[in-house]
This record gives C-alpha cells, sequence and structure tokens, in this order.
C-alpha cells in the first residue's frame, strides 16, 4: 500500500487542519515564521473540500486529528503533556485525547470479548459497564468476575483499528520517501528508519497479549519500588484482542483540583514520576514509554498506579551507560566529558572537533541551571538542540527514540503537577547511584566476570573454533612454504591462555 496514491492522505492532512480551523492554532502555538504560514495555507486552503469535517464539538486540534486516524492521535497525546511547547490552550485541547475518546458500543465489545474468550460473557462476567474510558486503540470497561466477584478491569481493542492504522502508517513512509528524495539536509534524521521503528512499536501495541506479557515483566522490575504499583494481570481472560487486569481506583495525575482536594503533594508527585522513569530506564533498562497523565493515577494512598503497557521501552547496558554518562555530565556541567562520551559512542562523526562541540553543548546546558523551570522554553532549547545537531552531522539513534520521547512526556507530567520542577536536581542522586554501581571497579569486575562465565561455557569447544577459523584465514592469504602448524600454535596458544586466565579470575573472585 506504500504507493504514490498516499498523497491524497498527506493532503488531506493540510486539508483537514484548515477545514477544522486548527491549522492556525498549530501555526500559532510553533510560533511559524510568515513564509511557513504562507506556504501552510497555500497548500491547504484550495483543498479544504477534501479534509474530513470531524466533530465539530471537538476543540480544533483535537477535531483534526481524530479525524485524522489513530497515528495522529498518538502523535497528539505527546504534545498534550508539553504545553512550555504548544502553548497551554493547545496542550489543554489535545488532552481530550489521552482517555476521552468517542468510544465504540459496548454491544460490539461483548462481541469481541466473546469472540475472543471462546466462551460466553455471562459465564465470565456477572457485570460488565459502558465504556468507562476510550482512547486511540482500545478502550475500558468495568466488570466483576462470576467466579469470585472481583472487580477487573477489560481492555478491548477498537473493531477495525488494525486496518485504521495501516492507512496511517502507509502515508507516514510515504511521507518520509518524500523526505529522503527532496530535503537531503535531513537524510541524517533517517526518517525511513524512524517510520520502521514506530511502526513496529504500534503494532505490538495491538496484540494486548503482548502488553500483558510487558506488564508482567515491568511487575516483576519493579515491585519493590516504594510509592508505585501496577495491577496484576488476570491471565486466563487475556488474549490478543481482550485484556484483563485487577481493579484500580485512582486519580488521573491530570486532575490537579482533585489531587489538592484529596491532600496529595503534587511536588512530591511531580518528582516522583522523574525519578521511577530515570531508575526504570537506567536500572532495568526496560520502561513505560506512554506515560502521559491519561496513564498514571494516583490512589488514596499516595502510590502511582500505572496503566497501558502497550508500548514499552527497552534499551541495552552499554546504552544505558551511555545515557547515564550524557546526563551525569549535564548535571556537572561537564561539557568536554559530554561531548567526548558523543564521540566514544559514534553519535557524533570522528571528524568533527570535540571541543567546538562540547561548546555547543555549554550554550544548551548553560541556560538551564541555577533558573526557574517555568522561565525555560523548551520551544527555543528544542530548536537550538536541532540546529547543533544538524551543525555536527549527528543522526537519529532509532535506539533511543522512545526514550528521548518518553523523558519529553514525563516531563510534561512533572511540569504539569510543579511547574517549578527542577529536572536536573531531581535526576542528580538517581543517575549519580547508577553511575556507582555501573562505572568504576566494581562494574569492570562484574564485566569480567560475564565475559568469564562466557568463556568458561564455551571452553572446550575454543580450541577447536579458534584452530579452524585459523586455519582458513591461513589456507586463504600464507605464504608459500610457510609451516601452517607454525603459524596457528601461538594464535591458538595466546586464546586458550586468556580464557584459562578469565576462568581462573572468576573462581579467585
Amino acid at each position: 500500500m506504500r504507493g504514490p496514491h498516499n498523497i491524497i492522505r498527506l493532503v488531506r492532512t493540510g486539508a483537514t487542519l484548515e477545514r477544522t480551523g486548527a491549522m492556525n492554532v498549530v501555526l500559532d502555538a510553533f510560533e511559524a515564521p510568515r513564509a511557513i504560514r504562507f506556504l501552510a495555507h497555500a497548500l491547504g486552503k484550495p483543498f479544504q473540500w477534501l479534509g474530513y469535517k470531524g466533530d465539530p464539538d471537538m476543540p480544533p486540534a483535537t477535531r483534526a486529528l481524530t479525524a485524522l486516524g489513530p497515528a495522529y492521535i498518538k502523535f497528539g497525546q505527546v504534545l498534550s503533556t508539553r504545553p512550555d511547547v504548544v502553548g497551554d490552550e493547545l496542550a489543554e485541547q489535545l488532552r481530550v485525547l489521552q482517555d476521552k475518546l468517542p468510544p465504540f458500543s459496548r454491544t460490539e465489545a461483548l462481541a469481541e470479548v466473546t469472540k475472543e474468550l471462546g466462551q460466553p460473557v455471562d459465564d465470565v462476567f456477572s457485570e460488565f459497564s459502558e465504556p468507562i474510558a476510550a482512547a486511540s486503540i482500545a478502550q475500558v470497561h468495568k466488570a466483576k468476575l462470576t467466579s469470585t466477584g472481583e472487580e477487573v478491569a477489560v481492555k478491548v481493542l477498537r473493531p477495525g483499528i488494525e486496518r485504521a492504522f495501516r492507512k496511517d502508517v502507509d502515508a507516514f513512509y510515504f511521507a518520509a520517501r518524500i523526505v529522503q528524495l527532496f530535503a537531503p539536509g535531513a537524510r541524517r534524521l533517517r526518517p525511513m528508519e524512524v517510520i520502521e521503528h514506530f511502526d513496529g512499536v504500534v503494532r505490538g501495541e495491538l496484540d494486548l497479549r503482548l502488553e500483558s506479557a510487558a506488564a508482567s515483566e515491568y511487575a516483576a522490575n519493579t515491585k519493590d519500588d516504594a510509592g508505585f504499583w501496577l495491577p496484576p494481570v488476570v491471565w486466563s481472560l487475556s488474549a490478543r484482542r481482550v485484556m484483563t487486569l485487577s481493579w484500580a481506583d485512582g486519580i488521573p495525575l491530570g486532575e490537579n483540583e482533585a489531587l489538592d482536594a484529596a491532600g496529595h503533594n503534587r511536588r512530591d508527585l511531580g518528582e516522583r514520576v522523574l525519578r521511577l522513569f530515570l531508575l526504570h530506564a537506567l536500572r532495568d533498562g526496560y520502561f513505560h514509554a506512554d506515560m502521559h497523565q491519561g496513564n498514571l493515577k494516583v490512589a488514596a494512598n499516595g502510590d502511582i498506579i500505572a496503566y497501558d503497557y502497550g508500548i514499552m521501552g527497552h534499551i541495552d547496558e552499554y546504552t544505558r551507560r551511555v545515557y547515564a554518562e550524557i546526563l551525569f555530565g549535564f548535571i556537572r556541567r561537564d561539557y568536554k566529558r559530554v561531548a567526548e562520551v558523543h564521540f566514544e559512542a559514534g553519535y557524533v562523526p570522528a571528524n568533527r572537533d570535540v571541543d567546538e562541540f562540547a561548546r555547543a553543548l555549554r550554550a544548551v546546558g548553560e541556560p538551564i541551571f541555577g533558573m526557574d523551570a517555568t522561565r525555560i522554553s523548551m520551544g527555543r532549547l528544542l530548536n537550538y538542540l536541532f540546529e547543533v545537531t544538524e551543525r555536527f552531522g549527528m543522526e537519529t539513534r532509532t535506539e533511543l527514540i522512545l526514550l528521548q520521547r518518553t523523558m519529553v512526556v514525563v516531563e510534561g507530567v512533572a511540569r504539569s503537577l510543579d511547574p517549578h520542577i527542577n529536572i536536573w536536581e531531581v535526576a542528580r542522586p538517581v543517575v549519580e547511584d547508577y553511575i556507582k554501581k555501573s562505572i568504576g571497579p566494581r562494574a569492570a569486575l562484574r564485566d569480567f566476570s560475564k565475559t568469564a562465565m562466557v568463556l568458561a561455557r564455551f571452553g572446550p569447544r575454543l580450541p577447536g573454533l579458534v584452530e579452524n577459523a585459523l586455519i582458513a584465514q591461513t589456507q586463504k592469504d600464507a605464504p608459500k612454504g610457510t609451516g601452517l602448524r607454525s603459524q596457528l600454535l601461538p594464535a591458538s596458544l595466546g586464546v586458550i591462555t586468556g580464557a584459562v586466565l578469565a576462568c581462573l579470575f572468576l573462581t579467585l573472585g
């Protein structure tokens, strides 16, 4: 489906923004220059008749995104947590995208549950409510188990959502190809890889069996985290399009007045959300990657409850160390070290000047420290960061897309709870603790131990593997008349000796 016909889909995007009145709202929110405004209206106004009408009872931006489809809604959910980027008015309009979308009927939901669970609904649930929350991909019903009387939450995918999402993603692929063809300067952003990554993530969100598994793993990792709780999965009543969880009451993190009335400390909640995200990303390498207000609630006892595990992020141990060193460098204002880490990790081409890059990073970091968070323009900061990355030839790191996006969302959630929060002060103890545990003598000892374990496991096979590899290489390029065994013996002895020493080191350690 990724063909030229997607031009119509892209034109309809601009036309829908014009028809719903969202074009000016979006342009004003991003403080678009006059040239961009002229071009946007020139492309959108002549084709207004192609645009979707949407629900006239919704605000313009929400009306446009809901009319365009689930992928656009997902994008709007991220922006809804960033009033410092898009402005308070647009952020407020987009917030309804989180869990207040028009639901599909209870009858359709019951049909899906019956089909997926393979048994009549009445045999499973003694009660099954009307939809209590509806998002872009699924909606939730409150139910009661016939067998035990336990209250549960039943998540059901929207009928036909797979096909609807496919249409949106096809248009994105087409747009990415256009960018690569006609905007060479943007190729370093690797738009096709970004869309492929996004596509893969949401495909996983469309299979609730994977979400159930993610919830189980996430709960195992975080079971000892104070002030944080996940409702357990009811595995016997979960399938590809249906997921059942224990019921958990709470106040959404976006409802500040209700939080205040219940006596919750919003400053503490904001700091805890940030700390938990960093802890899960650095300690576990596995984190909730969709932490907007619609997926976070506060229980009566003050615990933060997380829902919706369709989008989870994973980063390997090496990348975690790189990320932690970059954060730690910014916290210590050691911009030279931050620059060096970028070069060591290969994020910046080796032919660039590390000192010049460090100075550019200083210009990004210095305005943050010692300044009230309400005085920082995240929009201008992001624009300058883009200029810096373009100048130094940095490419988009697809493995870090979810981490970067979630950091933006979580910071937005924290700021909505406490506009004066200083993310660097909150992050410092978490990052420092991780640095102490993962970078230093003890970490090096663990790394050597892991290496020794691998060598010990394959020890009996090492001599044969090394000899076969060296024989093949020597037969390929060894000078005529050279004794094969005389060439192999030193190399083989070196590898075997290294393995023996590593195993000995592990035993003594």
